[in-house]
């Protein structure tokens, strides 16, 4: 679910090209979005984003390996999602080494242990949320262009010099991209394929740092109840 995964360095993630199937029209260079996409109106952006976050609270288990030219690394984790933006996740390698946890609200940690957890493992929020499927709303007054066609939605938004895209392809399975630059540099993708009821299978996360991947595996998606104090840190 993260950029950089729980190392005693932080995890070079590199960008591995991946070909949209379905779109109609070509995007345009390094977009993923096609070049037919024109303006649209935040009403329909709420629309589409709503359409990608879950209606109820859900625990996601997986799996994790981190693979660079140099090494690999893996282990197990689980995120707590409550709608429509908190988000509690913990990791760990082999015997709990490496542990980290974290709370999220939207694009803003409420806390992390270690304190360094958020930084080492969510360098851009919109990327984390795009592992699980989950689109962010754009900030008031981002520039917004996108298309809906066919099984294919396609949005992007451009907001104090960052673009955020994101490519939504309806079938079975359901798959998500989300591409974000900041000022025009590539800064992340990360892929996610989801079941019908738009759960996450896998997800992968790069970015152009170094040749480097992060993948997920999930081992379950379940409803769930949270306790109250799951967003509260461990530590007074």
């Amino acid at each position: 679910m993260v950029q950089r995964f729980l190392f005693d360095r932080p995890a070079r993630l590199g960008y591995l090209g991946w070909a949209l199937a379905g779109l109609a029209c070509r995007a345009a260079p390094d977009s993923v979005i096609p070049a037919s996409a024109g303006p649209v109106s935040r009403e329909q952006v709420v629309e589409w984003v709503h359409a990608t976050q879950p209606a109820e609270h859900r625990l996601h288990r997986f799996k994790w390996l981190f693979r660079d030219e140099q090494s690999s690394a893996g282990g197990r984790g689980s995120a707590r999602i409550a709608p429509p933006d908190s988000l509690r996740f913990d990791v760990a390698g082999p015997f709990g080494s490496g542990a980290a946890s974290a709370a999220v609200v939207g694009e803003q940690p409420l806390w992390a242990e270690p304190p360094d957890a958020v930084q080492k493992l969510v360098p851009n929020y919109p990327l984390m949320w795009g592992m699980f499927g989950v689109a962010r709303l754009p900030d008031p007054g981002a520039e917004l262009r996108g298309l809906a066609d066919g099984d294919v939605t396609a949005w992007r938004y451009v907001e104090a010099g960052d673009t955020i895209e994101y490519v939504r392809t309806q079938g079975k399975p359901i798959r998500m991209v989300t591409v974000v630059r900041r000022a025009g540099e590539l800064l992340g993708r990360a892929e996610a394929t989801l079941d019908s009821a738009g759960a996450p299978l896998e997800a992968r996360l790069t970015v152009p740092s170094a040749p480097a991947r992060l993948d997920l595996t999930f081992l379950s998606t379940s409803q769930a109840a949270f306790a109250p104090d799951i967003w509260v840190s461990r530590k007074p």
